[in-house]
């Protein structure tokens, strides 16, 4: 697994990219919201968070 090194926008962007290509999709959201915080622009941001859809909170029976 590639290391990585997290310090702009950009950077969390592809690790999200990163993680969701491996399956890891929770780890992928939480990397994409760090890259939209990181983003000045809102329309970017707005999008970053779309690529990256927020997963269902876990029903309990």
């Amino acid at each position: 697994m590639p290391l990585f090194n997290l310090n702009t926008a950009a950077d969390y962007r592809d690790a999200a990219r990163q993680m969701a290509l491996t399956g890891r999709t929770a780890l992928a959201r939480l990397l994409a919201e760090e890259a939209a915080d990181r983003t000045p622009n809102p329309a970017e941001a707005a999008r970053i968070l779309n690529d990256f859809p927020a997963l269902e909170p876990l029903q309990e029976d």
